[in-house]
């Protein structure tokens, strides 16, 4: 009869016992890896690093250089041109009408109508701040008017502007004698309170002036500096 076999210390398991536990290891490596484990996470793509600035900015739209340079303008000739100081009385016998009071245009004009008659015509050498305000010539007669300040004002009259025996003189009391020019004239204090100044009154020819806003004294200095243009 076969005996039991002895499971005394000392006594070795059996093959299959042995066995048995490095299975059980290797089992529970493979769940740890499986537990565990996968395919590692993708590593994160790194930002871009965006473009560098650059240094210069960019340019803008180019634009035209310089503004445009406006067309000039015409400026119309000044008809009320404030006059300058007269030069000294005796400086007017000379007839230059570089002394008449007015601008270009208006000397123009008074050298036209001295060459379209063949009897002298007188202009004003005025102070400062008096100008030609109008004038015309025609049918053989000249009319000039100046304005000064404090609203005076100055008529001047000339050639076959009346054929009248009062010479159109306005109402007035005559006061004695006056200078026109190179001329001796009647001075007439008006009604009205101008005074006048007439030379050769009703006749075909006559020169005429007339004050408003000025004194005796005052019209008698512009009547005497009057100058002659032949």
């Amino acid at each position: 009869m076969t005996r039991p076999r002895s499971r005394a210390p000392g006594s070795t398991y059996p093959t299959y016992r042995r066995s048995r536990l490095p299975l059980i290891v290797l089992l529970g490596l493979v769940v740890s890896a499986c537990i565990g484990g996968g395919t590692p996470a993708a590593q994160s793509e790194a930002p871009a690093s965006s473009a560098p600035a650059s240094a210069t900015p960019p340019s803008a739209t180019p634009t035209e250089s310089g503004a445009p340079t406006a067309a000039p303008t015409a400026t119309p000739a000044p008809t009320e041109t404030p006059a300058g100081e007269p030069t000294a009385s005796a400086s007017f016998a000379t007839g230059s009408i570089d002394g008449c009071t007015g601008n270009e245009d208006n000397r123009a004009f008074l050298a036209k109508a001295a060459a379209a008659f063949d009897w002298p015509i007188y202009c004003a050498a005025l102070p400062a701040r008096w100008f030609l305000a109008g004038g015309s010539y025609s049918g053989g007669k000249l009319d000039i008017s100046y304005k000064g300040p404090n609203n005076a004002v100055l008529e001047l009259h000339e050639g076959a502007f009346c054929a009248a025996a009062d010479g159109c003189v306005p109402a007035g009391a005559d006061a004695g004698t006056a200078a026109f020019g190179d001329q001796t004239a009647t001075l007439v204090h008006l009604d009205d309170g101008r005074v006048a100044a007439i030379v050769d009154r009703g006749e075909r020819l006559s020169w005429l002036a007339i004050g408003d806003g000025l004194s005796d004294d005052a019209f008698q200095s512009i009547t005497a500096a009057l100058i002659r243009l032949d």
